[in-house]
């Protein structure tokens, strides 16, 4: 080999090894980075495992959970609990002005996380080797959650560790659940964690949802906040997650959430201008939102007989849950690489109206045309598949590139 040859050789190595350094630093440089891009990775391999499984009736099986098990477990606390770790290491190092962690530290928060899905996903571990990575995880996020939290004095964030804290509980319970340790434990857990991340929506949204309208619409705009309805919403959610768990088909159940959907109904109504229109990011958090009223509407259906309980609980996964997260993955990972919030990229509002189409092939086609349910099971998953591709191939080169303003 000449020696030519080999100093162009040696020099693309270099250079491939530089930019890998790069893009490494960049993805690891603040919590949102890692998380966002893993959390909608995963959400679309799992999504189209569950697709392959549950429509097209794949014989093959993730673990030795149930499939719908394993499906509504991985959602909650694979997918939901990643996407809540990169938004609150963000955020509370913007709180508080301490920092989280980052570069290699963030690398070993995250470790544990990605090793559970790839046992999750493939079956290669033990569920004790899943479970134990998991709590390793969430411990992990709570240390450096309440660190910068401490050091600010910023008391009133703990209800977010708080609300962290049961759910690493609500994950043991479900795993202590399948081994037989904890009888009714897989329910317990996996409704106890879907009704904690909806009540992080329900506290975080309060907070951020007016002042991003405020800020981000054209124009002066006069919202409306009641005191009240933060107290009312507490108490009214601290009242149904006991009924729920205690008894979730039950009278009081029911009275709870119709009062729980008066309460954040009123918030809407004085969050409302029909400015948010022109704006995706505005409008998908503001119909997220809207989606917790709808899951505890169906909700009080379901007990009443009138509707199957599986549309509230998508009312809550698939709306709720899906668009906010979504909504604020693009949000975020826009805003704080130093792009205009204003002007996000002109394809996000096409994924949001994917995922609004997908959820009314989840919740309203299944009550008016119930014989095709596998049908528009099917349509659903392939709007949330799209949806989340597009956020993938759109916000990878934001996620593993410098800050546009440094």
């Amino acid at each position: 080999m000449g020696r030519s040859q080999l100093f162009r050789r040696y020099s693309v190595l270099d250079y491939t090894l530089c930019k890998m350094s790069q893009i490494l630093r960049s993805l690891f440089s603040i919590g949102f980075r890692p998380f966002f891009l893993g959390a909608s990775i995963y959400s679309v391999v799992s999504i189209l495992l569950w697709m392959g499984i549950y429509v097209f009736s794949w014989s093959i099986k993730p673990t030795d959970l149930v499939p719908m098990y394993w499906h509504a477990h991985e959602m909650i606390f694979g997918y939901a609990v990643a996407v809540i770790a990169g938004f609150l290491l963000t955020a509370v190092r913007n709180w508080t002005g301490h920092s989280t962690p980052e570069g290699g530290s963030l690398f070993l928060l995250m470790l544990p996380w990605l090793i559970s899905r790839v046992i999750m996903v493939s079956g290669w571990g033990d569920l004790v080797v899943s479970v134990g990575l998991d709590t390793l995880f969430v411990a992990l996020l709570l240390i450096s959650l309440l660190i910068p939290i401490i050091k600010a004095r910023q008391w009133r964030n703990f209800g977010v560790v708080i609300k962290l804290l049961f759910l690493m509980g609500s994950n043991i319970v479900f795993y202590l659940g399948v081994i037989g340790v904890v009888p009714d434990g897989i329910r317990l857990g996996l409704y106890s964690g879907l009704y904690l991340i909806v009540a992080l929506i329900v506290m975080i949204g309060g907070r951020v949802i007016p002042f991003f309208i405020q800020k981000g619409v054209d124009g002066e705009v006069d919202l409306k906040t009641w005191p009240f309805i933060n107290i009312a919403s507490l108490v009214l959610f601290i009242g149904y997650f006991v009924a729920e768990l205690l008894n979730p088909m039950g009278l009081s159940t029911g009275l709870f959430a119709g009062a729980i959907a008066v309460v954040l109904s009123l918030r809407l109504l004085g969050w409302y201008t029909h400015k948010i229109w022109k704006k995706p990011l505005l409008w998908v958090l503001y119909i997220a939102y809207a989606n917790i009223v709808l899951g505890f509407v169906l909700k009080g259906f379901a007990i009443l007989g009138l509707v199957s309980l599986n549309l509230s609980l998508h009312a809550f996964a698939y709306g709720a849950i899906g668009m906010s997260t979504l909504g604020m993955m693009s949000r975020v990972s826009w805003g704080h690489t130093g792009r205009n919030i204003k002007c996000p990229p002109m394809i996000v509002g096409w994924l949001f109206a994917m995922l609004v189409l997908g959820l009314i092939f989840r919740v309203l086609f299944p009550l008016l045309l119930p014989g095709q349910y596998v049908t528009w099971i099917l349509c659903s998953q392939l709007c949330w598949v799209v949806s989340f591709l597009g956020f993938i191939c759109t916000y990878t080169s934001v996620l593993i590139r410098p800050r546009v303003d440094n």
